[in-house]
């Protein structure tokens, strides 16, 4: 299924909100696929929604022990959903396709800077120079303290929308043993390329991107492609 959270006001850590959904789902009428040694019901996410974080399309799976029609599952998916979710699209998977997160492979963000805002053309020149690194040293807590790594692999693409030079397009990456790139450390490496504070007002993930299976599964909806330094 295809979900959105329009607002970007949520502060809820994504396993509060996932807890919330599955206990919802379990009062849902649906005939839940029940696993042994699984107590919850089986609701899988492509990806984690970060807090205070808008989500145009986003992907879960929700495994039934029967078929039913898809209006029947899509209206009953809509009654579970937490309040500031809505659903945007119901479709079949082929019993046998990987998970959502292991095929997740990049993210589209919008990110709407606060003024003053820095020249486009300022803007781009500075991030071209930043993808044009082989390596962009950031830190990231972890437990008491901090590790060092490499962002470079996991940011794709840093432009300035042309139709509205206020909002960065990002695209982040997702690496099964570096994990998820995160537009705000893109942002930040940004910011120190140019020399000068960015602030974000608003951050949007427009969409996330799947690995191309066809074959399992359905079709998903497609959106504009950022552009790509």
């Amino acid at each position: 299924m295809v979900f959105r959270r329009p607002s970007a006001s949520s502060d809820r850590p994504h396993r509060d909100l996932a807890e919330e959904w599955a206990e919802r789902l379990a009062d849902s009428g649906l005939p839940l696929a029940r696993p042994e040694g699984r107590p919850r019901p089986p609701l899988a996410f492509a990806a984690p929604l970060p807090v205070r974080v808008a989500a145009e399309q986003e992907y879960a799976d929700v495994a039934l022990a029967e078929r039913l029609p898809v209006w029947s599952v899509r209206e009953r998916i809509a009654a579970s959903l937490p309040a500031d979710l809505a659903l945007t699209d119901v479709f079949d998977v082929w019993p046998g396709a990987p998970a959502l997160a292991a095929i997740v492979v990049a993210a589209d963000y919008r990110l709407s800077m606060a003024p003053p805002v820095p020249e486009s053309g300022v803007l781009d020149e500075a991030a071209r120079r930043l993808l044009g690194q082989p390596r962009i040293e950031r830190e990231r807590p972890r437990g008491g303290g901090s590790v060092r790594y490499d962002l470079r692999p996991l940011v794709a693409a840093i432009a300035v929308d042309a139709a509205r030079p206020s909002e960065l397009l990002v695209r982040t990456r997702f690496d099964a043993e570096r994990g998820a790139g995160r537009p705000e450390e893109a942002v930040a490496a940004l910011a120190e390329t140019l020399g000068q504070p960015i602030e974000i007002e608003r951050t949007v993930r427009e969409r996330l991107i799947l690995e191309e299976r066809p074959a399992e599964r359905a079709p998903v909806p497609r959106r504009r492609q950022p552009a790509v330094g």
